[in-house]
């Protein structure tokens, strides 16, 4: 069997979930004898994985079609977490809702990262197999490391005493950042880092302010940072707050847990199903619940729950998502 796995400008989506979701499905496949290869030239591919929406990606499908090739989607993308993005998004996320269902309805079968966004495309009315399978992470990658905590903590000047709360994430108002801000205001005891990168000409102003100045001194925008710097800040912050208001998945809430992280996410659906406020991760709903819960946290108010919060990550360890995968390309080939 043989897959070509099709991403459309790849530059510039590298800094993004889907981005990144390339590099983890050609891992996965690795762990399986499932031939792979990323040519869109390729014509002796079996099932074309797309991950893409643009023209480019439209042209690809109707190729496979044309050519008898089956064909998965990846539906990465909802109207849901289009809106509060980009300056404009809400005007076009109708007319973007409906050329994705366009897209997607060209397809054998659709995988997406949750249970819910499942039920998110099902209320699209699209009918085909739906595969709910994790973006997964590469478990060993965020293996424990004083090396790289030292790296983070030498990267910022912090010293030892400093406590440290981090998020990851675009400049969208949908990941929360005006929360991270307002958190950041109140409390100028703790040092803040949001790691990521958007272009400030794409996002509405009162957040290109905030980037560039209007913000208090004890929070940081570094841009975007890989390799042991930011593997290093997962493991030696003190807190990872994820404020995002819609997710299909939520990379770097797989990246935190796998990095034994202490884990506090906003109390939103796409975590219904395997985040456990007060299990395995805490859940705020507002800005207050969100302090209160940061303050004890980083107090040691309140149960440690990492180990439980590693146990999820484990789940989604990439061999396991590479024979999910694999499975998925099977089932629509005996179709």
């Amino acid at each position: 069997m043989k897959v070509l796995l099709y991403f459309e400008n790849q530059k510039l989506i590298a800094k993004s979930g889907i981005g990144r979701a390339l590099k983890l499905q050609q891992r996965a496949l690795s762990y399986t004898d499932v031939e792979v290869t990323t040519d869109p030239k390729s014509r002796d591919y079996d099932v074309l994985h797309i991950n893409t929406y643009g023209v480019k990606s439209h042209y690809m499908v109707n190729q496979a079609h044309k050519m008898g090739k089956k064909v998965v989607y990846h539906g990465h993308s909802t109207y849901e977490d289009f809106r509060n993005s980009f300056t404009g998004s809400n005007l076009i996320a109708p007319f973007f809702k409906r050329y994705l269902v366009s897209l997607y309805k060209k397809a054998d079968a659709i995988i997406t990262p949750t249970p819910y966004s499942k039920q998110l495309l099902r209320g699209y009315r699209l009918s085909q197999y739906i595969a709910p399978i994790s973006n997964g992470i590469p478990l060993e990658k965020y293996a424990a490391s004083d090396e790289k905590v030292k790296k983070f903590r030498d990267y910022f000047d912090l010293s030892p005493e400093q406590k440290v709360v981090i998020s990851v994430g675009l400049f969208f108002e949908r990941k929360g950042i005006l929360d991270f801000v307002t958190l950041a205001k109140k409390h100028p005891e703790y040092v803040f880092i949001w790691f990521g990168y958007t272009d400030l000409r794409l996002v509405p102003q009162k957040i290109s302010r905030l980037i560039k100045g209007n913000h208090p001194r004890n929070l940081i925008f570094p841009g975007y940072i890989t390799g042991d710097v930011i593997q290093g800040a997962y493991q030696g912050a003190d807190l990872f707050l994820y404020p995002s208001f819609e997710e299909t998945e939520g990379i770097v809430v797989l990246e935190a847990l796998a990095s034994k992280q202490k884990v506090l996410v906003r109390d939103i659906p796409v975590y219904h199903h395997w985040l456990a406020d007060g299990i395995n991760s805490y859940k705020a709903k507002d800005v207050a619940a969100f302090e209160t819960l940061m303050v004890k946290i980083l107090n040691h108010e309140l149960p440690d729950l990492t180990d439980a919060g590693y146990q999820l990550a484990v789940e989604r360890n990439l061999p396991e998502i590479g024979q999910q995968l694999k499975r998925v390309y099977q089932t629509v080939l005996n179709t």
